[in-house]
Formats: C-alpha cells, sequence, structure tokens
C-alpha cells in the first residue's frame, strides 16, 4: 500500500535466536540496456469494482475467482462470466479506510471437502486490530459463505492506522502464513519489528487444523517455529524485521518459497526470500542501507539482506511503494518461467525481476494495490480505483535496465 514514513530486544540478542546467513560480497549487477518493448498489454477482465485489493482462486479447481474489496466485501466469479456475485459481507465489524479494510483471503488445502477459509482485516473493535477470522461456505450452496466467524488471531494495532501488511496464505508445509505491519508511523519507535515477544513486524506461522473445540487461541503452533515452546519469544513468529510486508506469495512450484515485498520508509523498497528464524533488518536497516536507528546494531551479520531492492527516493522518482505478485508460473509464457512479477503503487509500472535483472515491462496508470494468479497461473493486476485486468502477451525482452543491488549489507 502507499508507504507512509514510519523500540523490545537488541539486534544483537535476536540474532542468537535465529539461523542467520549472510553472504560476504557487496554486488552491484549493472544491466546493459535494451529498448525493444516488452510486449505485455493489458487486457479488460473487470471493472466497476469498489476499491479492491486482492483477488485469489479457490483450492477446490473449479475455476472461480474470488474477488477482496477493502470495505469488507468478497465477490465471487464464474468462468465466463462477467458479473460477480456476494459471497460474504462482513462490512460490519471491519474498520475500513487508508490502508484499513478487508485485506486477505485463503482458502484451506483441503476446501473443497471441509469447506474453509481464512479472511485478513483490520477491526473495528478493537479499533484497529488486525484480526485473522474463519469462515466456512455454505453446505447447499458453493458461492454463498456461512456468515458465522470464528476468530483464530487478534493482534493488537492501537497507534497508526497504517503498516497493517494485509496477506494470508497457505504454505506448502499447510501452515497458515500472515505479514503484520509494524504497528506504523515512522521509525517503528516501539521497535515491534525486532522485539521478539510482539507479533507486529513479523511473518507468523499458525497451524489451524485439529485443534479442539473450545480450546484458546484457536489455532496450535507449528513445532519448529523459532520461538516455539520453552524459548523465549512470541511462539507464533516465523520471522522478524519486517515493516510493513502488505503482499507476499508462495512459488506454486519449483522451489515453494515466500517471496515477500516489503515496504520502505523513505528511499528503498526490497524483495525479501523469507525464511525459518530469518531477521531482515528492519528498522535497523532499509533494503541494504543502514536507517540510523540503533546505529550500534547496525552490523550486517546480524541480519539477512534482501533478494534485491530499488529505490524510491530523488528528483524526478515516481515510484514510493513496492507492491508484491507472484513467480510466474503460468501455462500461456507470458513470462519467463520462475520470474517474479510485482509493481509499484505511485508510479504504476509493472516490474519483472528476473535472471539477476528488474525490467520495467509497462507503465499501467493505475495505482497498483495487487497482483492475482488465477488456477492457471496467468496474472492480473488490481487497479484501487476498480479494475483488474489480465496481463498478456510475451515479455521475452526487457524494456528498461536499470542497475540493481543485492547481496549483502555493509557497515555504514
Amino acid at each position: 500500500m502507499k508507504r507512509i514514513s514510519s523500540f523490545g530486544v537488541l539486534a544483537v540478542l535476536v540474532g542468537a535466536f535465529f539461523n542467520i546467513t549472510f553472504g560476504q560480497d557487496d554486488r552491484s549487477i549493472s544491466i546493459s540496456e535494451d529498448e525493444s518493448p516488452a510486449a505485455i498489454t493489458l487486457q479488460p477482465f473487470l471493472s466497476g469494482l469498489s476499491s479492491p485489493v486482492f483477488m485469489t482462486r479457490a483450492t477446490d479447481r473449479s475455476q472461480r475467482l474470488f474477488i477482496v474489496q477493502q470495505g469488507g466485501l468478497i465477490r465471487v466469479l464464474q468462468p465466463g462470466s462477467t458479473t460477480p456475485t456476494t459471497f460474504l459481507d462482513i462490512s460490519g465489524p471491519v474498520l475500513s479506510g487508508g490502508e484499513r479494510g478487508l485485506l486477505g483471503l485463503a482458502f484451506h488445502p483441503q476446501y473443497r471437502t471441509n469447506r474453509r477459509f481464512f479472511v485478513y482485516y483490520t477491526a473495528d473493535s478493537p479499533v484497529g486490530a488486525i484480526k485473522i477470522s474463519e469462515f466456512q461456505v455454505s453446505a447447499t450452496n458453493p458461492n454463498v459463505a456461512d456468515t458465522t466467524e470464528k476468530n483464530i488471531i487478534t493482534i493488537l494495532h492501537p497507534t497508526n492506522s497504517n503498516h497493517n501488511g494485509g496477506t494470508v496464505a497457505f504454505g506448502p508445509d499447510g501452515y497458515l502464513y500472515a505479514g503484520p505491519g509494524d504497528g506504523g508511523g515512522s521509525n517503528d519507535v516501539p521497535n515491534n519489528a525486532q522485539n521478539i515477544n510482539s507479533l507486529l513486524g513479523k511473518i507468523i506461522r499458525l497451524d489451524v487444523d485439529n485443534v479442539p473445540v473450545g480450546q484458546v487461541p484457536q489455532y496450535n503452533i507449528p513445532p519448529d517455529n523459532p520461538f516455539a515452546g520453552a524459548i523465549p519469544g512470541a511462539d507464533e513468529i516465523y520471522a522478524i524485521g519486517m515493516r510493513n510486508p502488505y503482499r507476499f506469495s508462495f512459488d506454486r512450484r519449483g522451489t515453494r518459497q515466500l517471496w515477500a515485498a516489503d515496504v520502505g520508509q523513505f528511499s528503498w523498497e526490497e524483495v525479501d526470500i523469507i525464511t525459518l528464524g530469518g531477521n531482515y533488518g528492519w528498522r535497523v536497516y532499509e533494503g541494504l542501507h543502514c536507517t540510523g536507528n540503533d546505529a550500534g546494531l547496525c552490523t550486517p551479520t546480524n541480519y539477512l539482506p534482501p533478494l534485491f531492492e530499488y529505490s524510491s527516493a530523488g528528483a524526478g522518482n515516481t515510484r514510493c511503494s513496492i507492491t508484491g505478485g507472484y513467480v510466474y508460473r503460468g501455462r500461456q509464457n507470458t513470462f519467463p518461467d520462475g520470474s517474479y512479477i510485482y509493481g509499484d503503487y505511485c508510479s504504476g509500472e509493472v516490474l519483472m525481476w528476473n535472471n539477476n535483472t528488474q525490467t520495467v515491462l509497462l507503465s499501467s496508470g493505475r495505482s497498483i494495490v495487487g497482483f492475482a494468479e488465477d488456477q492457471s497461473g496467468e496474472l492480473y493486476l488490481i487497479g484501487q480505483s476498480g479494475t483488474i485486468e489480465k496481463m498478456v502477451g510475451s515479455a521475452a525482452r526487457p524494456a528498461e535496465s536499470v542497475e540493481i543491488r543485492g547481496g549483502a549489507r555493509k557497515n555504514p
């Protein structure tokens, strides 16, 4: 979402709890220019939506698509239809506006038989809290959900209205992942992202299966979570040091890695490959760069660097906030297999990371709030103004080349 400038335990102490590996080189990858345009265009798919933020498919192979609208509505689109219908309306408990609202949706891997799905939203009560809740589809109508809500977890977010994260997704391990932001404001003043007792500024992982009725909380802890059991720290944490991982996704094939786009503060947008126990550096680092917060802790061996970063600062730079997308695994060869497709909210650019190269594929003219992946792996762009468009064509050649920095962070 739109980037708005935003202390706990020491990062050195945190590093002792986490499996930290770190590159030894500081690579500047210079990419030769190629002015041949990539033949990617946007094909109208849906319009007239009210603040769409996400679209996904059910795990029942029905090819239906489910559109999440920020105000609290989920709509379902049948194959071949252009008119989505209401699947679930939870606008009552949803606090919407700015970066708040109904932001994420995930269908259980066994949705076809257990009818379970999960939503991620900011709540009207407690004000601004992040809630992950479970619902079920109707037993008699697959296109309408039962409105009975089972709250799985509530994460208080009491001070600022921004940095709520927004993604909830099942990993290849069958566990449920989510990415609450750091609590908002500038510089993460409470140091939530490095505080192992806070769930803000983290990737969390929950086991939502085989939970006894009436158990509080309504989830179990994966036994290999970094702070599970007697280890000090919040049991739910999977990785730390995030600012606002608004959009993340799993590679549906190949490595099955978790790719997270973490929104920067003033200057650097980054993409991280999230691993169990990783510390990604915020608020000490923004991308590969020391922020000046906790300067004595700015030692690169305590943190994992991003896979890559790009600048959102400088005169004439219209970029401001990364919107994460997907590793392409589609059947139409629209993009190179295994490339990562993402965008920038302010510039409206659709970008591709492939072979250590960032390529600008097109300027959409949209405020990009999300991307979507259909059952066949083809990708869509979601515009804040109410449109969803399918990306078609072929990105065989780059539209623009830039210098991308990757590898290890340096001391200041």
